[in-house]
């Protein structure tokens, strides 16, 4: 539906930390749908007023749209001849602007407030993130936190995963294994997931791809879940080193450069459940 109180709509798309362009009519000629000055928002999914329908906003929607899908930050000035170029009946001249109005945020969950979890805010806190931070433990965060952090203390984790946006990403790093695993299963029971991370070494991986299959999943299911995390080629154990690795792969995915899973030397194995925990690798610190 569309609306010309765009300035509004403007406001609650900075409030969600979604980028738009802006395509103004900056001049026109003879018969066009719209004046000069008539404004359109494009965001990803939806259109916020109009310059007047017809094949000139379908062409500015698609130009709008690339703009956002490879994160042109430069103003663009285009001229439509909507007669030659565009056989509208109109015939006259259009000049459009497109703006590129804010920053596309990325929407991290992210469960447990360790180590691990407050170096890695550093970092993400300068990314193209803003993240809901959910720990059971109010003592575990920090007295202040960056303007695109949101705490949540929550005497119940598993519950807030399906008030979550859709296409968030999302990170378990808590300090209990049957918590991970319960929020392993609420998180793979959405279907609108852009990222599924959880901290871990490949044991781990391995006991927990078990216990999902006893429970149903499949393993198109499963494999949506990346443990362990992080870039491989980054080693250490500490906390900071573990935080740019994870960092790393975030980074990719977000680039459309997502990273090849680690998994189990031999995934085919049966697992008995008697099998002792791995020594703790880079990837294995909550």
């Amino acid at each position: 539906m569309f609306n010309d109180n765009w300035i509004h709509e403007l406001a609650k798309l900075d409030e969600r930390g979604e980028a738009c362009i802006m395509v103004t009519v900056l001049a026109d000629k003879g018969s066009v749908p719209r004046d000069a000055g008539t404004k359109m928002l494009v965001t990803r999914d939806n259109l916020i007023a109009t310059i007047g329908g017809g094949h000139l906003e379908h062409m500015a929607v698609k130009m709008a749209r690339e703009m956002l899908l490879i994160g042109d930050r430069h103003t663009k000035v285009e001229h439509f001849n909507l007669g030659a170029r565009l056989g509208q009946c109109c015939g006259g001249i259009a000049t459009l602007s497109f703006e590129p109005i804010g920053q596309q945020l990325n929407h991290l969950v992210l469960f447990g407030a360790g180590h691990v979890a407050k170096a890695l805010l550093h970092i993400v806190a300068t990314l193209p993130f803003r993240v809901t931070w959910i720990d059971e433990r109010e003592h575990e965060f920090p007295d202040e936190l960056p303007t695109a952090v949101r705490k949540l203390v929550s005497d119940d984790p598993v519950a807030e995963v399906k008030d979550m946006p859709a296409n968030s990403y999302y990170l378990v790093m808590t300090h209990n294994h049957q918590l991970d695993f319960d929020l392993t299963r609420a998180i793979l029971n959405r279907d609108d997931t852009a990222y599924f991370g959880m901290i871990g070494s490949l044991t781990k991986r391995k006991k927990f791809d078990y216990r999902l299959t006893e429970r149903g999943y499949s393993q198109e299911t499963i494999e949506r879940m990346t443990c362990p995390i992080g870039i491989d080629a980054v080693k250490g154990k500490h906390p900071a080193e573990i935080a740019v690795s994870v960092a790393g792969e975030l980074i990719a995915h977000y680039q459309g450069e997502p990273l090849e899973q680690k998994r189990p030397a031999r995934p085919d194995t049966v697992f008995t459940g008697n099998e002792q925990e791995a020594p703790l690798s880079s990837s294995s610190i909550a």
